[in-house]
């Protein structure tokens, strides 16, 4: 043995040589147990990320669910729409037409009357019984008097005075138009005007009898009734005005 081995205690080399053993061993176990770390946390990271992929969607309560709505193809939509637009425009068609007949049946009377007024000649106004009246009363007729709506204002005196009074004129025309809306019937016999006063009694294919009011312009001008009249129809007047 060597002399500075001597008086040294067998102990203490078995306790260095035991520290320094079990100091070996600790670095070794210190390194399994880091690598075991490392690859704990690498497994935990797999097991996020195959979870994180796998992830089984929740559960939902249907009772509760509100249902999505789904969106209508927009090819679909595109042709809808045209659709849409095309009844929209046949009906704002419809109604321009159907005023435009509207209005032309309204104004197809008037259109008539001005038609014969532009065929009737143009003269100048002559009274038939000329008199010297002081020059600020009017001299012409006014062209009101010529509308055919004028006469569907007048009452009933005023028509037949014209009727009348305005032999061979347009506004004799219009009266006895007028008097023929209102059911006035001119009998050319007795050359006056009869209206019925009630249903007749008695109608044949000749004639009809029952209560007539008439007017009576030669000796009262006013209106009478006349009570089973027989009114032939062959004394009708009954051209179309």
């Amino acid at each position: 043995m060597p002399a500075q081995f001597e008086g040294v205690p067998k102990t203490t080399i078995y306790g260095k040589s035991t520290t320094t053993s079990h100091s070996g061993e600790n670095g070794e176990n210190a390194k399994n147990s880091s690598d075991n770390s490392d690859s704990s946390s690498k497994n935990s990271k797999e097991q996020k990320e195959f979870s994180a992929t796998n992830q089984t969607p929740p559960l939902v309560d249907l009772r509760t669910s509100t249902p999505t709505r789904q969106n209508p193809p927009q090819e679909a939509l595109s042709n809808t729409i045209p659709s849409i637009v095309t009844t929209q425009n046949a009906d704002q068609q419809k109604s321009s037409a159907d005023l435009a007949l509207e209005s032309s049946f309204n104004n197809v009377t008037e259109s008539i009357e001005r038609e014969k007024n532009q065929q009737r000649p143009k003269t100048q106004y002559i009274p038939r019984n000329p008199y010297n009246t002081p020059s600020y009363y009017p001299q012409t007729p006014n062209p009101i008097f010529d509308s055919p709506r004028m006469f569907s204002l007048y009452d009933t005196d005023t028509l037949f005075f014209i009727f009348y009074y305005q032999q061979g004129t347009y506004q004799q025309y219009l009266a006895a138009k007028e008097l023929k809306r209102q059911s006035w019937r001119y009998h050319k016999k007795y050359l006056t005007w009869f209206q019925r006063h009630e249903e007749p009694k008695e109608i044949t294919p000749k004639y009809e009898q029952g209560t007539y009011v008439y007017f009576d312009y030669e000796t009262g001008w006013c209106q009478r009734k006349k009570c089973e009249f027989t009114f032939t129809y062959q004394y009708l007047e009954d051209n179309e005005i």
